[in-house]
């Protein structure tokens, strides 16, 4: 099964150094990257691993690493 990456720079390329700018000076951004990165690995770790879960649990977990992205996405757009 190809599994697909969700991790920000790969998300949004072209914001990469505006990530990397604001994973180092804003503290409220890196929080919400570091959550955002940890809630991706885990839902990648539950598809690659073919881990026993209700569909439930995982579309909740899409919808919140998909609210991280959009609220991210946001601080992104006013850097």
């Amino acid at each position: 099964m190809n599994i697909e990456k969700h991790d920000l720079v790969h998300e949004l390329p072209e914001y990469r150094d505006q990530i990397h700018d604001l994973k180092m000076n804003d503290r409220h951004f890196a929080k919400l990257f570091k959550e955002y990165h940890e809630l991706d690995h885990n839902v990648r770790g539950l598809e690659q691993n073919d881990s026993p879960t209700t569909d439930a649990h995982m579309e909740e977990l899409k919808l919140k690493r998909l609210h991280l992205k959009d609220e991210m996405f946001a601080m992104l757009q006013k850097a």
